[in-house]
Order: C-alpha cells, then sequence, then structure tokens
C-alpha cells in the first residue's frame, strides 16, 4: 500500500475551515451580547491581521482562513442586531433580558437568563431566546407554571421571580 494512504499514529489530517451561518432568526442581543461582539470582532480582526504578518504553514493557512470566516460571520451578526434593552425594567413577565428563577418538578431551584444567540450558555444559564426552555417562559409572570418541552419528557417549572438586572 502506498505510504501516501496510511496515517502515522498521533497525526491528523488537516482540517477544513468551519463556516458558523446565522439562523435566520432576528439577531436580538442584550447590552452586554452586543459589547461581546463588538469585542469578539476586534479580537479576530487583531488575530487575523497578525496570522497575515506571518509566514507560515499549511495549519497557519487553516487557521487564518478560520479567523477570516469567523470574522465575516461576527461582523454580519453586529451589522443584524437589534438591541434590546430591558435593564432595570418593572415588567411582570418573561420577556427578552429577563433574569428568572424558577423552580422545577422535584423542587430544584434554578435561574436562568434569557439573552441573544451568539451570548447563549446554557451551563452558565443564558437561555437562546429562541429555545424551547426560553419558549416556554416567555410571557409568564411569578406564580404561574409553564411546561418546559424537552425531547427526554415534558417538565412542569414553577416561575418564583422575574427581574431584569440593571448591569
Amino acid at each position: 500500500m502506498s505510504r501516501a494512504f496510511v496515517k502515522n499514529e498521533g497525526e491528523s489530517a488537516p482540517a477544513e475551515p468551519v463556516e458558523r451561518r446565522p439562523s435566520g432568526r432576528p439577531n436580538y442581543v442584550t447590552a452586554a451580547g452586543l459589547r461581546s461582539l463588538e469585542e469578539k470582532v476586534d479580537g479576530l480582526a487583531r488575530h487575523r491581521d497578525a496570522l497575515l504578518q506571518e509566514k507560515g504553514d499549511a495549519e497557519r493557512g487553516l487557521e487564518l482562513r478560520q479567523a477570516e470566516l469567523d470574522l465575516l460571520y461576527y461582523e454580519g451578526q453586529m451589522k443584524r442586531a437589534i438591541l434590546i434593552d430591558n435593564r432595570g425594567a418593572a415588567h411582570p413577565d418573561v420577556r427578552f433580558g429577563a433574569s428568572v428563577r424558577v423552580r422545577e418538578a422535584g423542587g430544584d431551584m434554578k435561574d436562568y437568563m434569557i439573552v441573544g444567540e451568539d451570548e447563549a450558555d446554557a451551563p452558565s444559564g443564558l437561555i437562546n431566546w429562541a429555545s424551547p426552555l426560553a419558549n416556554a417562559l416567555l410571557g409568564a409572570k411569578a406564580g404561574e407554571r409553564v411546561v418546559w418541552k424537552r425531547r427526554q419528557g415534558d417538565m412542569g417549572l414553577e416561575i418564583i421571580s422575574v427581574d431584569y438586572p440593571k448591569g
């Protein structure tokens, strides 16, 4: 067999850059999400510029192509960003930007914040506004019960509090 088709142990084949695509939904962002997008664009532009200054191997070329694709994505997200600033609002119901405390069916308390797609981080409680969990919470008020439609089965949630942090 030709050595061209044999992969040496510990050797990885060069990957192709991954192109991120917008979801097609409105790009709602919180004030913090907008700042994060701006920082991401600035950081990616600096990273790309640094890579352009270097002469390098195929890996550098791949890294440069990935940085350029990421920069295009985040610049597009900035252009499409729709700021929804509910900081400090007194809305009684869950809206974009709300911090929501819920009690799960088993009694566990969880805190979630409804945010934009690019700022979502489920393990940290930052929930994409278009997610099934956000869909269950949006419009609900403290004291109400909602049903979170999940793949692994529906879960009842009681809304304990709805707040709109100022910061």
